[in-house]
């Protein structure tokens, strides 16, 4: 039996197709269109539906790469089922290198969102309605904020069984449990009955060789759990991922300038110097020390401090030998040479 062709934005992606479809989203002030542009990828067998996500936030630019990686991997040319890539949701933020809408709303907090709302409100019911609705389920794809960075890591919502082995094959060094928050993309996905993994990694503004590998392996052995794809040329994980039901944050006792010892991905015992906070003339000194142990799974990048600052966050961890093994596996990720494209390498 032939499978059915896929519609979406008045366009027909046949069985065994891909094609890229603009979703049109508004007009500048100078008569510019903006279109939310998704890529579409309509396998000839049966499978499920999913979605990957980015620049929801228009400054985490590393999910755009993530993305651009996924749509020219080997293993995605012989899908099964469908997948619906939307590198760059927020047009408006990633134009003007900010995390917001020029209404200087976060779009993370306007789902569902509607059509006759404001231009944060329409951009959320058309990515709900045009992309999300039509999916089994979902990846979105976040970084830091700008002067912050964030080990590869993934959320998923407490008590969701599903997303909980889904988050088992992604095997981001931390998996952690995240509430819904209002608002938000996957409080909206999941009214609608679509489970959506959460990806943090790498910070604002820049590209992360780990972070983009972590991302692009972590979604195909997602798809390959789904029977999306086969197991040629899915990386295998190399240690289990690090569960962490909480986490807590170091914060800079004065204010100064900071000098970070401690990198994320490193395992801390509790009481264990992060960093060290001075004045400018080297006078006082103070040290940022860890309430508990646990994972550094973010961090801040800037020296400048201001006293109350969050510095270090710690994933808190059950099982000590777990996380000690999984931060020497973050190490030695990290000093891995780089893998480029083919037509990268010179």
């Amino acid at each position: 039996m032939t499978r059915a062709s896929m519609h979406i934005g008045g366009v027909t992606i046949a069985p065994g197709t891909r094609r890229t479809v603009d979703l049109p989203v508004s007009v500048l002030s100078d008569h510019t269109p903006v279109n939310m542009s998704a890529h579409v990828i309509h396998g000839r067998k049966d499978g499920p539906v999913m979605f990957v996500s980015a620049l929801v936030h228009g400054d985490e630019v590393i999910g755009a790469e993530i993305v651009r990686r996924l749509l020219r991997a080997a293993p995605v040319q012989r899908l099964s089922g469908t997948l619906i890539a939307v590198p760059i949701v927020n047009a408006f933020g990633f134009l003007s290198q900010s995390r917001y809408l020029p209404d200087r709303r976060d779009l993370n907090r306007c789902f569902p969102g509607h059509s006759e709302g404001s231009l944060a409100a329409r951009l959320a019911h058309l990515f709900l309605t045009e992309v999300v609705k039509r999916c089994d389920v979902g990846i979105d794809l976040h970084s830091a904020a700008v002067g912050r960075t964030n080990l590869p890591q993934i959320r998923l919502t407490p008590g969701n069984d599903r997303l909980r082995d889904l988050g088992a094959a992604f095997a981001a060094p931390v998996t952690m449990t995240s509430k819904l928050r209002d608002g938000s993309l996957r409080q909206g996905a999941e009214a609608l009955g679509v489970d959506v993994l959460l990806y943090e990694a790498g910070e604002g503004l820049r590209f992360d060789e780990y972070a983009a590998r972590a991302g692009l392996a972590g979604i195909l052995r997602v798809m390959q759990k789904l029977g999306m794809v086969g197991a040629k040329g899915v990386p295998r994980a190399r240690r289990e991922s690090v569960f962490c039901e909480r986490s807590t944050w170091s914060r800079a006792p004065m204010g100064g300038l900071l000098r970070t010892l401690k990198a994320s991905g490193d395992y801390v015992e509790e009481g264990a110097v992060l960093g060290l906070i001075s004045d400018p003339f080297g006078e006082a000194e103070t040290e940022v020390v860890a309430d508990a142990p646990g994972i550094v799974i973010g961090r801040t990048n800037l020296p400048v401090v201001n006293e109350g600052d969050a510095l270090f966050h710690i994933g808190l961890v059950k099982k000590v030998a777990h996380a000690e093994a999984a931060s020497q596996g973050v190490a030695e990720a990290m000093d891995d040479a780089p893998l480029f494209d083919e037509d990268e390498i010179i």
